[in-house]
């Protein structure tokens, strides 16, 4: 008898136990995607194919975060005054809870408004990236070759052109001081007309990546094409779309949330020394330029 009333019991249990399972199933995750063609990713990947290689390799690897961009983008915004050394103990001052991958375009704002502005578009990035991160590469290098071979791609005074066998690297002139491109993918990747390509390819202020960076991920961030690897900090990234939920890379530090502290930065600093007509001691304003219109 005590027998039978045990496996009545544990029947009961089961049968309890089974109904819980059906009214919460587990969480069902989306399937990986399919593999794109060359047809998909080249346009995919157009609008940050030139930007040079160590703010690219933050941009793929941020782009797997796509949920955390947002956020991102609204805190530097906010914090678009700060520069260099001070924007760096900002952040970590404020142990903000993203990806070291994010914070290292925390000083690009705007380049995290444009991934903020186009939430479909970083999502089918940043899963490619995961899925197929060597296909995305090969589309980032198609790209540079169509753009190279119209004469838009070349040597300036912002970034170096390296145009080697399987690999067209484009690096910063000065390292640390990165200049952000801004131009229209469906003229820098066409054939000009009439043989004019002058003035298609902008640059903003250059952004200065000081030294407390490199636990953001600025601790010599590097595209290997041939290799199609991504190394940051001397260590490659392995995020796929089979470890995502688990891969940690090995950046200097972690950051972790810990409550958002009280808003200490001068905000009115940097309009300190500023004239009625926006110009400060050096005879900057405020769009990035001096007085004879030059990039700072």
């Amino acid at each position: 008898m005590r027998q039978c009333k045990k496996f009545m019991v544990l029947t009961g249990a089961v049968l309890v136990a089974t109904a819980a399972w059906a009214q919460y199933p587990p969480p069902q995750y989306p399937p990986e995607p399919p593999p794109m063609p060359p047809a998909q990713l080249d346009p995919l990947v157009q609008r940050v194919a030139l930007y040079p290689d160590p703010l690219l390799a933050q941009v793929l690897t941020a782009s797997t975060f796509y949920d955390q961009i947002p956020d991102a983008a609204g805190w530097a915004n906010e914090h678009s005054y700060l520069r260099g050394p001070a924007l760096a103990q900002a952040i970590s001052a404020d142990q903000l809870p993203w990806d070291p991958s994010v914070l290292a375009l925390l000083p690009f704002p705007a380049v995290l408004n444009m991934m903020a502005g186009d939430p479909a578009w970083t999502q089918q990035l940043g899963n490619a990236v995961l899925s197929e991160r060597p296909a995305v590469m090969d589309a980032v290098q198609r790209e540079r070759q169509l753009a190279m071979s119209y004469g838009y791609l070349q040597n300036n005074a912002y970034y170096r052109v390296i145009n080697e066998p399987g690999a067209i690297e484009i690096l910063p002139v000065s390292p640390g001081l990165i200049y952000v491109p801004t131009y229209d993918p469906y003229v820098v990747f066409r054939r000009p007309a009439r043989g004019f390509v002058g003035g298609v390819i902008h640059f903003g202020p250059g952004i200065s990546i000081a030294a407390g960076f490199a636990p953001f991920g600025w601790a010599g961030p590097q595209l290997l094409w041939r290799q199609h690897s991504i190394v940051i900090g001397g260590h490659p990234w392995e995020r796929t779309w089979a470890n995502r939920r688990v891969y940690v890379h090995p950046y200097e530090h972690q950051f972790h949330p810990a409550g958002h502290r009280v808003e200490r930065h001068d905000i009115h600093e940097h309009e300190r020394g500023r004239d009625e007509h926006g110009h400060d001691s050096r005879g900057h304003d405020d769009h990035g330029h001096d007085d004879h219109g030059h990039d700072r």
